[in-house]
């Protein structure tokens, strides 16, 4: 268990889902846009909002051949170089302030993803309460210790990373003074699909490293969101957008507002729903005892009349003896006169 921001917002088995909107590029580089996702993130109940603090020049060389360009038919981005992909989708830097401004009046985290050392020194200047660590740089050491030596939470997404390369980062995040290390299950493919996830290796995550694990989620729909509740995700991510019908270079796999508020519901539910180990009938679930099947006596009957199966049956309510004595009670004699509908008991034979 941990806590996140000035509001000390806690994570943890014990504490519902913490859901974080991914803004990414979904603001289309319009800074409006960018505040009402905020308002919009707000109102479907996501705890946090998440930039990505980067520019083309941090990221990439300005080329458009080779490597540089991206070939894959199968890519959303397919056609572009990556220089101006990344131009098209960073958030202006003297943008944070007002969007982060924005989630703390509406009471959400507000926190981005850094990309190179520069990112990090800008971001502490805005004093934001934790970092995430995006799925290609989960082996870039040098930027996890710079992360981890703020001391904040670090939030990795472990997409692509094998064992091995999970441990060095998490021994790198500690050794440099990150007490809080969360691991998130990641399919770093755009979108996902749900039989590409994987989630089962979010316990056994959790038991290796020792922390907290959720779910950054690429794929469609809720189904894997909330089947990672189950299997002790605590955390959720989805990139997030007003609409998917405006375009962006992350929107064919964002969600939309209202899918949003159910996420934020739903995987509530799924978290309810774990409770703890439990046999036999709940408080909520005694009234509901008496209508199991029992023993009664289904025709008016005189003392001396021997019980038979025309005459004993097991039905609603559960007020009589349990159906399990039926058969010591056939043969039975009554010892005094009983109507239709009387349960049966051990002093009536």
């Amino acid at each position: 268990m941990l806590s996140i921001g000035t509001a000390g917002r806690r994570i943890g088995k014990g504490y519902k889902p913490f859901i974080i909107a991914e803004m990414s590029g979904n603001h289309n580089q319009d800074l409006e846009r960018a505040l009402a996702i905020v308002d919009a993130a707000a109102k479907a109940g996501a705890n946090a909002l998440k930039l990505q603090t980067y520019t083309a020049d941090t990221m990439t060389l300005d080329i458009d051949k080779g490597a540089f360009h991206i070939e894959d038919p199968e890519s959303l981005w397919q056609g572009n170089s990556l220089y101006k992909l990344y131009q098209q989708a960073y958030t202006p830097w003297e943008w944070h302030k007002p969007i982060f401004d924005r989630c703390k009046e509406l009471g959400v985290i507000g926190f981005s993803t850094p990309f190179d050392a520069t990112a990090v020194d800008f971001l502490e200047s805005l004093d934001v309460p934790c970092y995430k660590i995006a799925s290609f740089e989960n082996t870039d050491l040098p930027l996890i210790r710079k992360v981890a030596s703020t001391g904040n939470p670090m939030i990795i997404s472990a997409g692509m990373a094998t064992v091995a390369e999970l441990d060095e980062t998490v021994r790198a995040a500690r050794e440099s003074g990150c007490r809080d290390v969360i691991l998130l299950k990641c399919t770093s493919t755009y979108p996902a699909t749900s039989d590409n996830t994987n989630i089962l290796t979010i316990p056994h995550m959790r038991e290796l490293f020792e922390c907290e694990v959720g779910l950054s989620d690429h794929t469609m729909g809720l189904g894997v969101a909330v089947a990672s509740v189950a299997l002790g995700a605590t955390i959720i991510e989805k990139h997030f957008t007003l609409s998917r019908a405006d375009g962006g270079v992350d929107s064919a796999f964002s969600m939309e507002p209202a899918e949003m508020g159910q996420l934020v519901k739903e995987t509530e539910r799924a978290w309810q729903a774990l409770g703890r180990v439990a046999y036999g009938a709940t408080e909520k679930e005694k009234a509901s005892l008496k209508y199991r099947r029992s023993l009664y006596i289904v025709e008016d009957m005189k003392a001396g009349d021997t019980l038979t199966h025309d005459n004993l049956k097991a039905i609603r309510p559960g007020l009589g003896l349990p159906t399990k004595y039926l058969d010591v009670l056939i043969g039975k004699q009554l010892n005094q006169d009983v109507s239709k509908g009387t349960p049966a008991s051990w002093d009536i034979v």
